[in-house]
């Protein structure tokens, strides 16, 4: 069977009458059935996107709040997280070159924070800079820059995960919170918000100056990250270019595009997010299975008045739109319960993780895309079946 150019395939779709509404319509708990399995099917497939985009929504958080155009890493370093740093030297190198208007360094690391209430010890993220050239693009941080140039004092982030004691609640009660991080007695100082992700169970942001009293006096020189603004009119490319001919073959210089790609690629092939892309794979494979039975049955007890359509000279292509039409109308139909009940679900799971699992428009609008899809390949499947309908039967 030949299919039609797009353009005639698409007038041909919307000229004919509704003939696979009343079909789906006919048998109620059918059409029931393959609502409730097409809106399973969306659910699983948002759940599996919303962990997948947790993972590497939460790991770029912090990514996509530095201020800067071009970043020095280490080149061994997979990560931002995985503990690899470079001499604060080649900061200095790249600031000398033509084209770059300021260059900063930005600390992390992790270190063991004691939770002032149970005594519980949990690793957090210790995030620190200079003050005077603030690296972050945060209202809250810009705002209380004057608090973490004291001695031992630092910003906690009210997203982390609740194993870290109630700061928040107590800091809105103007209560004092002192604590241990490490063997050392620091003081909360303020209250930010950027989320905590599955590996990292909260941030904690401080100066360059403190952040030398937590790890010592050599950590001040090992960087890791350089962020870099240029000037005003400077060619991007240009002077990245002439950046990592100056610099050593252990730092990498990267556009801010590429270094928020570079931790979703790296996220992107662990098991986790194999895992996640394998399960919107498993939802579709169920929508196809599900919406395929429905159609097969709808096209199989209907057989008879498809082969009386052929006798009065209805082709294969337009008896294909009348599956069409029914795909079509479950997979809309289906998707409005299934994208009520996985904002529910994102919602639960953002309660639940402190981890931030928003329904944006782009997600919405793939799984739509892929309902679509399910229920046009099942149309396609089923219509194998609508091929055997023979005029000669009805006589």
């Amino acid at each position: 069977m030949k299919l039609p150019a797009p353009k005639t395939f698409l007038s041909r779709f919307f000229a004919e009458p509704p003939l696979g509404w009343a079909q789906l319509w006919h048998k109620k708990i059918r059409l029931l059935v393959a609502l409730t399995g097409i809106a399973f099917a969306d659910i699983m497939i948002f759940t599996m996107l919303g962990f997948k985009m947790s993972m590497f929504g939460g790991a770029t958080n912090l990514h996509k709040q530095l201020e800067g155009d071009l970043f020095l890493v280490s080149n061994r370093a997979e990560y931002l997280a995985d503990g690899q740093t470079f001499s604060r030297r080649h900061l200095y190198q790249a600031a000398a070159i033509d084209g770059v208007k300021s260059a900063n360094p930005l600390y992390f690391s992790f270190k063991a924070w004691v939770n002032p209430w149970n005594k519980k010890i949990t690793n957090v993220a210790i995030i620190a800079f200079d003050p005077v050239h603030p690296v972050i693009d945060l209202p809250e941080v810009k705002g209380q820059l004057e608090q973490i140039k004291l001695p031992d004092q630092v910003l906690f982030d009210r997203l982390s995960h609740p194993n870290l004691g109630p700061v928040p609640e107590y800091f809105a009660q103007r209560k004092t919170i002192t604590t241990e991080i490490s063997g050392r007695r620091i003081k909360v100082a303020g209250i930010f918000s950027l989320g905590s992700t599955i590996f990292i169970n909260g941030h904690i942001i401080t100066s360059d100056w403190n952040y030398l009293r937590l790890f010592g006096s050599d950590s001040i020189d090992n960087l890791s990250l350089g962020i870099l603004k240029l000037e005003p009119g400077a060619d991007l490319q240009t002077v990245k270019r002439n950046i990592q001919t100056a610099l050593p073959k252990d730092v990498e210089v990267m556009s801010h595009k590429e270094f928020i790609k570079s931790e979703e690629d790296f996220w992107a092939q662990v098991p986790g997010g194999i895992l996640f892309n394998f399960g919107v794979v498993m939802g579709f494979i169920v929508g196809v299975v599900i919406v395929y039975e429905v159609l097969y049955a709808d096209v199989n007890d209907h057989l008879a008045e498809y082969a009386t359509l052929k006798a009065i000279g209805y082709s294969d292509i337009r008896l294909l739109m009348v599956v069409f039409q029914e795909g079509i109308i479950l997979a809309v139909l289906g998707f409005s319960p299934g994208l009520i009940g996985a904002t529910g679900i994102y919602a639960l799971l953002g309660h639940l993780t402190r981890i931030p699992v928003v329904m944006r428009i782009d997600i919405i609008c793939q799984v739509f895309i892929i309902t679509v899809f399910i229920c046009l390949i099942s149309a396609v499947i089923a219509m194998r079946k609508l091929q055997s309908a023979d005029p000669a039967d009805v006589f």
